[in-house]
């Protein structure tokens, strides 16, 4: 079981006086498991609103918190048979009791509802957020932890406190920052979902991404051309005269 310490109390006493002042005892057990070694039996005196002493199985004698219980913590210790009735308190009245809870209500166990959902967070540097919402479990104990692709992520992750519904249930909320990744124009998110009542829940999102690209191309060509001609002429002129003389 979980080390934090379980409590049950009894009020025994209590007296009104009539000016307004009021005195009262409350016996209470405080306990992590049904063994002797794990229990702690404490009687706590109220004056006024105010606790004066306190007996405490792990110390064996009263100890006081004002003028009032120091006075009556030295009484009280000084009686060494009523010592000894409250040092016995933790078999005769914690640990029979401890074992009734045990076997009626801490021994049970229910198993909670998950929900999943993306939103957009208020803040912050991502523009996702997955909120994972855990109801109806009992008892409080509870872990809930994110993975992306197998391992555990830790950053950007937020969670409540078990809060109580006042029907011996609980919940808790965890939220996960994220920015989507794009794979062939998908975001795939796993999110993996652990509680320690062996409830086991694996979450696959896809969401569908339609990107529509724009693209104006402006082409500007200068083309410049430059022609050189050179021309070479020769030319070859062959003149043959003849010339015929009759005499007479």
């Amino acid at each position: 079981m979980d080390s934090s310490f379980l409590r049950f109390s009894l009020l025994l006493i209590c007296v009104c006086a009539a000016d307004g002042f009021r005195h009262y005892g409350v016996d209470r057990c405080e306990f992590n498991s049904t063994e002797l070694k794990d229990i702690r039996y404490i009687r706590s005196i109220v004056f006024n609103k105010v606790e004066i002493a306190r007996f405490d199985s792990s110390v064996g004698r009263f100890v006081g918190y004002s003028t009032l219980g120091l006075k009556q913590a030295d009484y009280w210790n000084r009686d060494t048979g009523y010592i000894s009735q409250l040092k016995t308190a933790r078999e005769t009245y914690c640990e029979h009791n401890i074992g009734i809870d045990y076997e009626t209500v801490l021994s049970k166990s229910v198993k909670p509802s998950v929900r999943l959902h993306s939103t957009t967070p208020p803040s912050g540097k991502h523009p996702a957020m997955l909120v994972c919402s855990v109801y109806d479990f009992y008892p409080k104990q509870i872990k809930v932890s994110w993975t992306r692709d197998g391992q555990e992520v830790t950053s950007d992750v937020t969670s409540t406190d078990e809060l109580a519904d006042g029907d011996w249930y609980y919940q808790v909320h965890s939220h996960l920052e994220h920015t989507p990744r794009s794979v062939h124009g998908q975001v795939q998110v796993q999110v993996h979902v652990h509680v320690q009542v062996q409830v086991q829940v694996q979450v696959q999102i896809q969401v569908q991404v339609q990107v529509q690209v724009q693209i104006q191309v402006q082409v500007q060509v200068q083309i410049q051309v430059q022609v050189q001609v050179q021309v070479q002429v020769q030319v070859q002129v062959q003149v043959q005269v003849q010339v015929q003389v009759d005499q007479q």
